[in-house]
């Protein structure tokens, strides 16, 4: 696959998409990261990319020129999406619609916004990362790269870690994990954990993920269409582990 980002911090993405995960999916040729400088494509003396708004107002507005120049002359790959806090919301559904391309770009707005030129007659789309004001576009970028790539062939060391966490194919919210020691300061690892009953431990696994989205992410539940007959009775059977809030906004 092929990812082209034009941003004025070709740097911040190239960073990022150099380590862990990411780093070996580029070095082992899974995922084609390109970083545009949109600063490149100017064509005065100082490299502006930016100007006052046309009718007065705060804050500066990049240009349109620079932006089509870049794009048009990458041979990057569409869709090209804007990052945008107006844009469609980006979740796991929208990164498995990515995931399924040959490619896309992404294009990391700054200051007061873009040209709206751009957004009519260059990009495709407009995703949000959530409803939040940024600096720019290259955090929001870098988590969309990131979310895609994990779920192409060969990038995950276990092909079933995009199936079975929070948000995959089960439409729930993960179930809580334990590692060695099986009691920390008194804290005990779950017996059933540790019984080697296989089918036991899947059916608990269940119902804590169960427990948990029901918890935190109601609103997931009713998206899938509420907890089945059986759902319910793995509810019953396995109480839920606990999950403490310490902090309330």
């Amino acid at each position: 696959m092929r990812i082209d980002v034009f941003t004025l911090f070709p740097q911040l993405v190239d960073n990022f998409c150099s380590e862990s995960l990411l780093g070996r999916a580029r070095n082992e040729k899974l995922v084609d990261v390109r970083s545009h400088d949109l600063r490149e494509h100017t064509t005065d003396v100082h490299h502006s990319v930016d100007d006052a708004p046309f009718g007065g107002g705060a804050g500066m507005v990049l240009r349109a020129e620079p932006v089509f120049e870049s794009f048009e002359k990458s041979g990057a790959p569409r869709p090209l999406l804007l990052l945008s806090p107006g844009g469609k919301p980006f979740d796991q559904s929208f990164a498995n619609k990515l995931a399924s391309l040959e490619g896309f770009s992404l294009l990391c707005g700054r200051y007061e916004g873009v040209d709206h030129r751009i957004r009519e007659h260059l990009v495709d789309e407009e995703v949000s990362v959530g409803d939040v004001v940024l600096a720019g576009g290259e955090v929001g970028a870098c988590l969309i790269i990131e979310a895609v790539t994990r779920l192409l062939p060969g990038v995950m060391g276990n092909a079933m870690s995009p199936v079975t966490e929070s948000f995959g194919a089960s439409g729930l919210l993960e179930e809580p994990h334990y590692t060695r020691p099986a009691s920390f300061r008194g804290w005990q690892v779950p017996e059933v954990l540790r019984n080697g009953n296989h089918a036991q431990i899947e059916r608990w696994r269940r119902a804590q993920a169960l427990h948990r989205t029901l918890a935190k992410r109601p609103d997931l539940v009713e998206l899938r269409g509420g907890i089945t007959k059986d759902e319910q009775r793995l509810l019953e059977e396995f109480p839920p582990s606990p999950y403490p809030s310490k902090f309330t906004i």
